[in-house]
């Protein structure tokens, strides 16, 4: 039995136990354990989300166990303390685990170079539970500032200093200059009261992208009130002051972000390291000291071939170490060739606030400069990619729910326009007068099919009839059946009556009658078997769909029927211009409005919690929280 523990349920951690999961899939003798102090994978490139209250608390965290739902990885909660490398051995406070293979991904924490009273005196936005006190601490000077009465109080509560202008400090002072005007109108307080600042030793912001991004990541800074305080000498923190040379700066909230080393754990291991305790790995991320150690992630302090510096501290670093690690790791299970790490970077992106962003992106030899709208788009997409891969449709619906759909105060690239709610009551009576007219066109032709299953006059007559007069007559009477089935106008009995259809254009006019003329007709024109059932499911569907709305069951699937079936019956030419409202109304009624005085308010909770235990649901994350 070989045995490999990932230490660490991080960006590496997590994508390379998916990796030795399905890499290993079918060898019985490979036993996969990830290890993590905490129960959940944390979101930390959006920890400024939460931090500002753009996003819910809980919307940076996964948990590891439902990652890892039927995949051949035991989650341990522990806090690993010492690793034995000759014994090889990992030792916390209660328990010794074993292995044959280790993943080291315990990353990184903040570092704060000897500056005296930084650690003592400052936040940090490195963890959910930084986010959460940073949030509370934001609001309580707010609430205590509303009230105080002594000026000079009053200007260090309503004072915010950001030290460190990398990515972590410039997206975290972009969202607190939202949560600003939020906070200012819930405490009645003015917003030019409000001081922010973000500070920064190197002479200016983002340092590693391109001059061009780097000026309109400013000017949005500075038009959102944000102070910017470059080339600052930082000698010292103070409970209520940063001071940078001979001078201070106050305030009561201070935030480190100015930096990051190795991981406590790391730290304290005998193993080469360079760069703020990273472990200095070979070109198969292995630590050159032991060859059965890897090391995924910010971890990493490995110079690739032709380059000058090391690998960045970044997800995406990560993201293709991971993969990298599990083929050598069964590579060398299965006495096979190892791969060298060849790292092909695709860009970096930071957001200023919820609305704007600056990536410089591309392909590694050839990178685009954007911003606005489109570095945002960017930026989400990329997110939902990876939460895609760590924990499949469940994630990625969550994440749009947070970023799109929920979000209050416009705080979305896209504003308010996909978060407006109303009250699904307002439904209703359209729900119930939709599903009537189904209901009375289904009934009315009932009897029809029942009196005799071969009359078909749904579906349009071929043009290979040999009687023309009689084709074009049968013809005639289709389509004023199917306006009466969708208008639930008069009938129009009569074949000479002519109905004006809505315009179809030729090519789908082509599609359609290809697939008629291979399921509903016969060569010499006449009707096929299957077109008599399908004009008994469409009559059947009709009085289901009408029954259904009406009792709002099944209310969601009831609507896009109504719509793919307005669809379908355009694209044969049949549908009058009545059909339009039929699938207007069909897709205003997808949204839920079962939830409001119908069964999907009982049977639907029901079934989602049936669903979700079908283990194949769970291993594809099927569902929704």
């Amino acid at each position: 039995m070989k045995k490999i523990v990932v230490l660490g349920g991080g960006y590496g951690g997590v994508t390379t136990s998916k990796h030795l999961a399905k890499l290993f899939k079918k060898d019985k003798d490979v036993e996969i354990q990830l290890i993590d102090r905490n129960p959940y994978h944390t979101l930390l490139t959006e920890l400024h989300e939460v931090a500002a209250n753009r996003a819910p608390e809980d919307s940076v965290k996964i948990e590891l166990k439902k990652i890892f739902q039927g995949q051949k990885v035991d989650v341990v909660l522990d806090s690993i303390d010492r690793i034995d490398f000759n014994a090889k051995q990992l030792h916390s406070a209660n328990n010794t685990y074993k292995y044959d293979y280790l993943v080291i991904g315990t990353g990184c924490k903040p570092t704060f170079f000897g500056i005296p009273g930084a650690e003592e005196h400052s936040l940090t936005l490195w963890s959910y539970e930084d986010a959460v006190r940073l949030k509370d601490q934001v609001r309580r000077m707010f609430s205590e500032a509303a009230k105080e009465t002594n000026a000079a109080k009053r200007k260090k509560m309503l004072s915010f200093i950001v030290v460190g202008a990398g990515f972590t400090g410039v997206e975290l002072i972009g969202e607190l200059a939202e949560f600003r005007d939020e906070l200012c109108k819930e405490f009645f307080i003015d917003p030019s009261e409000v001081k922010l600042t973000v500070a920064d030793m190197a002479p200016k912001i983002l340092p590693i992208l391109p001059d061009k991004l780097i000026e309109k990541a400013a000017k949005r800074l500075q038009k959102m009130n944000v102070d910017i305080v470059t080339s600052a000498k930082i000698t010292g923190v103070k409970p209520s002051s940063v001071v940078l040379g001979d001078k201070e700066l106050e305030a009561d909230t201070i935030v480190w972000t100015a930096g990051v080393e190795g991981s406590e754990l790391v730290g304290k291991l005998d193993v080469k390291q360079e760069g703020r305790k990273r472990i200095v790995t070979n070109d198969k991320l292995q630590s050159v000291d032991h060859e059965n150690v890897y090391i995924v992630g910010d971890n990493i302090f490995y110079i690739p071939e032709g380059e000058t510096r090391p690998v960045p501290q970044m997800v995406e670093n990560a993201e293709q170490a991971a993969p990298v690690i599990a083929h050598n790791i069964h590579a060398d299970v299965h006495n096979k060739p190892k791969k060298s790490y060849k790292p092909g970077f695709h860009g970096t992106m930071v957001c200023i606030g919820s609305r704007y962003g600056v990536a410089n992106v591309g392909m590694p030899n050839k990178m685009f400069m954007v911003s606005g709208f489109l570095a945002m788009f960017f930026k989400h997409m990329i997110n939902m990619y990876y939460l895609f891969t760590v924990c499949g449709f469940n994630k990625v619906w969550t994440y749009m729910m947070h970023e799109f759909f929920h979000v209050n105060n416009r705080r979305s690239f896209v504003g308010g326009h996909f978060s407006k709610r109303s009250p699904n009551f307002w439904l209703l009576p359209l729900r119930i007068f939709v599903g009537y007219k189904w209901l009375e066109e289904g009934i009315d032709k009932l009897p029809k099919i029942l009196k005799d299953p071969n009359n078909i006059f749904l579906i349009p007559a071929s043009t290979k009839a040999g009687d023309a007069v009689s084709a074009a007559s049968e013809a005639a009477g289709a389509v004023t059946q199917t306006v009466d089935a969708q208008s639930a106008a008069s009938a129009v009995e009569s074949a000479s009556t002519a109905v004006t259809a809505l315009p179809v254009p030729d090519f789908i006019k082509s599609i359609v009658n290809w697939f008629m003329d291979i399921f509903f007709y016969t060569s010499d024109g006449g009707y096929t078997a299957l077109a008599t059932v399908f004009q008994f499911f469409m009559v059947f569907a009709e009085i289901g769909i009408g029954i259904c709305l009406i009792l709002g069951l099944f209310t969601a699937v009831s609507s896009a029927v109504t719509v793919g079936l307005g669809v379908m019956i355009w694209s044969s030419s049949m549908a009058s211009t009545e059909m339009l409202w039929y699938m207007t109304a069909g897709v205003a009624l997808i949204g839920g409005s079962g939830s409001m005085f119908g069964l999907d308010y009982y049977v639907l909770p029901w079934l989602k919690k049936q669903w979700k235990k079908i283990p194949l649901v769970r291993r594809w994350y099927l569902y929704t929280d």
